[in-house]
C-alpha cells in the first residue's frame, strides 16, 4: 500500500510498541541505504515535510535524517508491506547515508550494490559532475542534446541492421551503445531511468 497522510490509521503501530521499522532505499539505483523505525509523528513529519524522519529509540525523541549532518533523505514515497507493520522508504540521500561515510550502512560484501543500468546512469552523472576529465561523456553532453540525440538515432540504425543480419556480437554491442546514449540523453533532460521504469511499471498495471 502506498502510504499518504490520508491512510495512516491502516497501519498496525500496535503490533510493536507503536514503532514500525522503516528501510530505506535509494530511489533511483534500489541500493538499501539504512533501516530506523518510525511512530506516527515521525512518519507523519517524513510526509509533511519530505525528509525522512525517524523516531530515535536512544534520543527518546524526533530524529530527522541528517538534521546535525546536513546528509538528509528527501523523500520520494513510502509503502507498506502485506501486514502493514514495516515500511520501505524510497528516498534520495544529499550525501553519504551512514555516519561511517558510507552511501549505505549495510557493506556490500557478497552482492551488487546496484543493477548495471543503475551504476552506469551513476557514472554518467559523476562523470558530467568532473568536468575537467574531459571524458567522451562530459564531451558528448556539452555539444548540445542535439548532438546527444544524434548518436541515439544512429546507435539505433546499427542495432536493426545487426538484428537484420543475424551478427549477435554486433548487435548485443551495438545495443550497448545505444543504452548508454540513452541513458546520456535522458540526463541531458534532467530525467532519470527511474522515471522511464515508472512508465514501464504504469503501462504493466
Amino acid at each position: 500500500m502506498k502510504v499518504t497522510s490520508d491512510n495512516l490509521q491502516q497501519l498496525d503501530f500496535a503490533k510493536q510498541d507503536d514503532l514500525l521499522p522503516a528501510i530505506v532505499q535509494h530511489a533511483h539505483t534500489g541500493t538499501v541505504l539504512m533501516q530506523g523505525y518510525m511512530n506516527p509523528a515521525a512518519l507523519e513529519q517524513t510526509l509533511t515535510t519530505g525528509l525522512v524522519t525517524f523516531y530515535s529509540r536512544s534520543k527518546q525523541r524526533l530524529w530527522c535524517k541528517g538534521e546535525s549532518s546536513g546528509n538528509t533523505l528527501k523523500l520520494v514515497n513510502v509503502h507498506s508491506d502485506c501486514d502493514a507493520d514495516s515500511l520501505l522508504i524510497r528516498a534520495l540521500p544529499a550525501g553519504p547515508t551512514c555516519h561511517l561515510g558510507t552511501e549505505s550502512c549495510f557493506s556490500s560484501d557478497g552482492f551488487s550494490e546496484q543493477p548495471t543500468l543503475a551504476q552506469l546512469m551513476r557514472v554518467v552523472q559523476q562523470r558530467v559532475a568532473n568536468a575537467e576529465s574531459k571524458s567522451y561523456t562530459e564531451q558528448l553532453l556539452a555539444a548540445g542534446t542535439k548532438r546527444a540525440a544524434q548518436k541515439v538515432g544512429e546507435e539505433g540504425v546499427e542495432v536493426a541492421l545487426a538484428a537484420a543480419t543475424h551478427d549477435r556480437d554486433e548487435l548485443l554491442n551495438e545495443s550497448a551503445d545505444l543504452l548508454y546514449h540513452l541513458l546520456v540523453v535522458l540526463h541531458s533532460e534532467e530525467l532519470e531511468l527511474s522515471d522511464v521504469l515508472e512508465v514501464l511499471a504504469q503501462r504493466r498495471r
